[in-house]
């Protein structure tokens, strides 16, 4: 895979300009809020759809901008893609490849791959799960194009289900809708753990032999995926860890109206790591925890 040119208008704080690299690898340098990293950042959008940085599309416009465009030139398997991602901050996004609309960020990663790594990353094991969710996220959105469609749907449902709790003490007619949506939360929610799982058990191999070979061969890197507690065995059917997740959203029912959040799914999943047998977030040193990070990054 090759990229022959990166283009971008009031994205980040690039107003438009466009990059074309040299033909073998390229070191991009300059001075500081330049804007190097968010070249980075544009190509891993364009090669799946979600940012490695960003929380919403929006955070990605100029400011003072009402939309952005990134595109880009890629060179792979024997043809050229033109790949475009058009962010608003009134409507929403639009992607598309050789001009040809697509429906979601799945379809990007049909085109081609990144590994995003930036110094950030480097606190993956300090931060809180949702970081590590993030992880991930954005690798297995580029993977496996099924997830990606869940998640997507995942979270649509889970802000519909929060809006419904949010409301319902002034509509409390809303609830008539809630088994609806709980249901489709069990569904995609089933989907993405079964990918998280298997994703888990290959990361945790890769990244075992990473930190090893760091370390010297003195420490042992172990990942572990955690999910809801009713899930007893996250590599089970599609159907068992549906019925699993059911009993654990019915029994955070009254929790969930009481507090107006939704309390139940893998939204709250994350990946447990240790160092020797010991929590890594709470006991690895400061370079421990950075050797490990690395590790899950060349995982």
């Amino acid at each position: 895979m090759k990229v022959n040119r990166l283009g971008f208008r009031d994205y980040r704080n690039l107003k438009e300009n466009e990059l074309i690299p040299g033909p073998q690898v390229n070191v991009i340098c300059g001075d500081n809020a330049q804007g190097k990293t968010n070249l980075l950042e544009a190509l891993a959008y364009l090669s799946c759809g979600k940012s490695p940085r960003a929380r919403t599309d929006r955070d990605m416009i100029r400011f003072g901008g009402q939309a952005a465009v990134m595109t880009a030139g890629v060179f792979v398997r024997e043809r050229e893609f033109q790949v475009r991602a058009e962010l608003s901050r009134e409507r929403r996004r639009k992607l598309l490849i050789n001009q040809v609309p697509v429906k979601t960020g799945a379809e990007l990663s049909r085109v081609y791959n990144t590994v995003f790594f930036c110094p950030e990353d480097l606190l993956l094991i300090r931060e809180g799960a949702a970081a590590r969710r993030r992880f991930l996220d954005v690798t297995l959105s580029q993977l496996r194009p099924r997830y990606a469609e869940a998640l997507a749907q995942y979270h649509r449902t889970y802000e519909h289900k929060t809006r419904i709790l949010r409301d319902a003490e002034e509509r409390p007619d809303l609830l008539d809708t809630l088994p609806e949506f709980n249901e489709r939360l069990v569904r995609y929610g089933a989907v993405l753990i079964h990918y998280r799982h298997q994703f888990s058990l290959r990361l945790r191999e890769y990244a075992a032999l990473n930190h090893r070979e760091c370390s010297g061969e003195r420490e042992e890197l172990e990942i572990q995926y955690a999910t809801v507690s009713t899930v007893t065995d996250p590599g089970a059917d599609l159907s068992v860890l549906m019925n699993q997740l059911r009993a654990h959203m019915e029994s955070h029912r009254e929790a969930e109206r009481a507090s107006r959040l939704c309390l139940s799914g893998p939204h709250k999943d994350d990946l447990l790591v240790t160092i020797d047998g010991r929590d890594a977030k709470q006991y690895a040193s400061q370079g421990q925890t950075r050797t490990a990070a690395l590790s899950m990054k060349l995982a």
